[in-house]
């Protein structure tokens, strides 16, 4: 039996990772809505928005009306993406708490997602980083493709470690590994993670896995198993990359909390809450979604409930 953490911090991705790649515009009242059920549910980190330019995300043009109007809740980051220093300052504007940087680790996904080569993009975020610490927030960076891309094949683990490090030295507190087009299987994320943990300590990395072809929570397994005990995942499994095509959802948090409390694995998160919540989602979006545990809160796949088999 592989040794595992007794706790473990779920960063809700879904407001943002989770909805901007649906095409049917929420409404804002309806973000809201959905952000302040997720305050409530014992989550202490939700991504909220991005800070894009509408135009390449039209369905988070509403940025900062939806941060200005959520209820926040103490113990909560309310975090956002971030492209540069035009974004950050409507990102300040709206009182973000932490701000989040992104690039990829592969120069094909980078150029198609971000317009600019892996070297151009530095300067770029190293002045969002720099404006955002003097304005006294935290920085994440998440780096896409660290196991493939969809444009360039595999993606070598030095070649993630270089962008870490790059990402590290400008001042960011934290770095999610993502695997954007969801190809990663365990032994890949074992050998990433292997090579990765040589230069930086597990408590400032984080694995975003996209569930694509169903590996998502054995990759978790073998993050856990690496000391990992920080994991992004989106409610519902929402979710996808604009720039990647065939790119499905992000791991659910209600299935992903599934498995680490049937493990015994503290998050401080109520399951029944989340699939509440997603229950919600699915109203508001009017479709349905793909988790597992969505599908028992519906009562359709099984005649148990969690509560009966921690019995």
């Amino acid at each position: 039996m592989i040794a595992l953490p007794k706790s473990v911090q779920i960063k809700e991705v879904g407001p943002r990772d989770g909805l901007q790649n649906e095409k049917r515009f929420i409404e804002t009242a309806d973000k809201i809505a959905i952000i302040d059920k997720l305050s409530k549910t014992g989550l202490d980190y939700i991504e909220v928005t991005s800070f894009v330019h509408p135009k390449w995300i039209p369905q988070l043009a509403d940025a900062v009306e939806v941060l200005k109007a959520i209820k926040r809740q103490k113990g909560i980051t309310y975090a956002a993406l971030v492209p540069n220093s035009r974004g950050l300052d409507r990102a300040l504007e709206a009182d973000v708490d932490e701000v989040s940087i992104f690039m990829s680790a592969s120069e094909g996904h980078n150029k198609a997602n971000i317009n600019k080569t892996i070297d151009e993009t530095f300067p770029i975020l190293k002045e969002v980083v720099e404006g955002a610490l003097s304005s006294g927030k935290t920085v994440r960076g998440y780096i896409s493709t660290v196991i493939a891309c969809p444009y360039d094949g595999y993606v070598q683990p030095t070649q993630v470690v270089k962008v870490a490090e790059r990402l590290f030295e400008m001042g960011v507190t934290e770095i999610s590994l993502g695997d954007t087009i969801g190809v990663g299987v365990p032994t890949q994320v074992d050998t990433l993670l292997k090579e990765i943990l040589r230069y930086f300590n597990a408590n400032q990395i984080a694995m975003h896995f996209h569930d694509t072809r169903g590996t998502a929570l054995a990759n978790v397994m073998t993050s856990l198993s690496n000391g990992i005990n920080k994991f992004d995942s989106a409610i519902g499994g929402l979710g996808g990359c604009p720039y990647a095509k065939g790119a499905s959802g992000n791991v659910a948090t209600e299935d992903l909390l599934y498995l680490l409390h049937g493990m015994g694995i503290e998050t401080g998160i109520s399951l029944d809450k989340i699939q509440q919540t997603a229950l919600f989602l699915e109203q508001k979006m009017e479709k349905r979604l793909n988790s597992k545990l969505v599908a028992v809160a519906r009562g359709e796949d099984f005649d148990v409930t969690v509560r009966s088999l921690r019995n």
